[in-house]
């Protein structure tokens, strides 16, 4: 099976580690990885800060880059997400119609490909401890994504799943959110984490790492001894 790789913007640039253990996995699994360098950014950000016509220009690229029938596969709830939903808003009426119903065909976030797709519900890999699983918005309200990734993660040999509370609601990172809404953004971060903590998990784990990364700010800055993981990382884990 032939799986080009879709990779966000801030993973290429802060998350790299994560990339390379996607396709660690997809490989074990048989799949043929192809990677177009030519990608960039699929225009989320200047979509949620409300420059459209400049979103639009940055989705144009990205369906060039992307005009292909093999799956794409990507680590980001939120970004599959994005393309799935609004480009069909961004191109209405437009001669790249038929582009984008092609490439919301193809793409999946990597959790869903592997268990929607590939029908794989364990990879063999080994991590002790016990782990939490956050619900990412982009990857629950965008795709629909949630019984899927706790299937994978009860058969990682050696990790407890426990269950934090309040698992759905968000993180409060959001983006622009983030910066322009700092004191609200940090309570309802502070809130998933404490009840990360409260769950007796060593692992906070999720689907995106715009969460994570968002998470993990205010666990360094407070000392707390849990840490972050993206679901790649933890399936690539042991083997």
């Amino acid at each position: 099976m032939n799986v080009q790789l879709f990779i966000p913007c801030f993973v290429d640039q802060l998350f790299p580690e994560t990339a390379f253990n996607m396709v660690k996995v997809l490989e074990k699994l048989g799949c043929n990885v192809s990677y177009n360098t030519d990608q960039t950014c699929c225009g989320q950000p200047a979509f949620n800060a409300g420059y459209q016509n400049e979103c639009r220009s940055v989705a144009t690229k990205f369906l060039k880059d992307f005009h292909t029938y093999d799956y794409i596969v990507a680590p980001s709830g939120s970004c599959t997400g994005f393309v799935r939903n609004y480009y069909g808003q961004l191109f209405d009426n437009s001669a790249a119609h038929n582009d984008v119903k092609l490439l919301r065909k193809n793409l999946f976030e990597f959790t869903e490909f592997l268990t929607n797709v590939l029908n794989v519900k364990n990879v063999g890999a080994t991590l002790e401890g016990i782990g939490t699983y956050h619900d990412a918005c982009g990857a629950l309200r965008e795709c629909g994504i949630k019984a899927g990734p706790r299937q994978l993660l009860e058969n990682v040999k050696g990790l407890e799943l426990k269950e934090m509370n309040d698992c759905e609601v968000c993180c409060g990172f959001g983006g622009t959110f983030a910066v322009k809404y700092k004191p609200i953004s940090m309570g309802m971060g502070e809130q998933k984490v404490l009840n990360a903590i409260d769950s007796g998990a060593d692992y906070l784990i999720s689907t995106d790492l715009s969460c994570l990364m968002h998470l993990d700010g205010y666990i360094r800055k407070h000392g707390h001894n849990i840490k972050v993981m993206h679901i790649a990382d933890v399936l690539a884990s042991g083997w």
